[in-house]
């Protein structure tokens, strides 16, 4: 886990917003030479995009102050960019539109930065393409408003890895357990992958904007009984009910797998695992302390019929 300070992740930021502030200069200086500046761009994009916008919401989503923002406006109007409209809702609010002339005015500017970025890609390999762009995904996804979509998908190339270094890496942090753990399941995917039977066994990976943020497991124990493995629930996804949903497409497709019950094998301290396992209908069949991963545990077998 990371010991930075609260003050040296705050000089982090500043710097990268430095960085990028630079980056972003950089990239739109041949804005400068035509006819209106990068904020009057924005604001001209912004109305191509939305059709019910006021020039309070300008105001409020591009932090602009309303005098200038009103001078703008005024400039656009003048110059037929703009057009204004009573509200259909509120008689009071006037709505903004971008006139044709305002479209033609805007799409060889957009097309310009379309074409600046893309010579900024193109000096990268694609798997470095790939890598800012999930990068920049994940950063919106932090700061913006929490999106709850998600998907469940099949395993692909890495994905085992993946879930052996996460689960690794998320134990150690939230419960002080050691490489055992991480020697455990990488031992459970390998003989998973190698001894695979997609009749009888099954995993399903939970991915939100691009990132794997969840997975669990289904193995055949016997001919009538199946076994979850390995639920996992990344931090960054918790609340979804990502968890809830894997144990339920587990259930589903061992019934119709043609398995009689289910068994799972999990620790006491695992609460919010335990949490899903009981509304799952999942009952405590077996306890017994142990020592393992660094830590005196109580290990629970749970079963339910299906």
């Amino acid at each position: 886990m990371s010991t930075q300070s609260l003050r040296e992740r705050t000089d982090t930021v500043r710097r990268f917003n430095r960085f990028y502030t630079h980056q972003i200069g950089v990239l739109h200086e041949h804005l400068l030479d035509s006819a209106f500046s990068l904020t009057e761009v924005r604001i001209l994009y912004e109305l191509a995009h939305r059709s019910d916008l006021t020039s309070a919401d300008l105001c409020r989503e591009l932090g602009l102050n309303a005098g200038y923002l009103s001078r703008v406006i005024a400039g656009f109007t003048k110059q037929g960019l703009v057009a204004k409209t009573r509200s259909p809702t509120d008689a009071r609010a006037v709505q903004l539109q971008l006139t044709e002339a305002g479209q033609h005015t805007l799409a060889p500017l957009v097309e310009a930065s379309r074409r600046d970025v893309a010579a900024m890609l193109e000096r990268l390999p694609a798997t470095a393409q790939q890598d800012l762009v999930a990068a920049m995904g994940q950063i919106e996804n932090l700061l913006g408003a929490p999106s709850h979509s998600y998907l469940l998908r099949n395993p692909q190339p890495g994905d085992m890895g993946w879930i052996i270094h996460r689960q690794a890496v998320l134990y150690a942090q939230e419960y002080g357990w050691n490489n055992e753990y991480e020697a455990l399941a990488a031992d459970i995917l390998a003989k998973f992958m190698r001894e695979f039977d997609p009749a009888a066994e099954r995993c399903w990976i939970a991915e939100k904007d691009g990132k794997v943020v969840g997975s669990v497991f289904i193995v055949r124990q016997d001919a009538s009984t199946a076994k979850l493995r390995l639920l996992y629930v990344d931090p960054c996804a918790r609340g979804m009910g990502i968890g809830s949903r894997l144990v339920d497409e587990c259930l589903r497709f061992s019934r119709q797998a043609g398995y009689t019950k289910m068994v799972l094998w999990t620790n006491s301290v695992l609460t919010g695992a335990r949490r899903i396992y009981d509304q799952a209908g999942f009952q405590l069949v077996e306890e017994e302390a142990h020592h393992s991963f660094g830590k005196d545990l109580m290990g629970q077998v749970l079963a339910r019929d299906l």
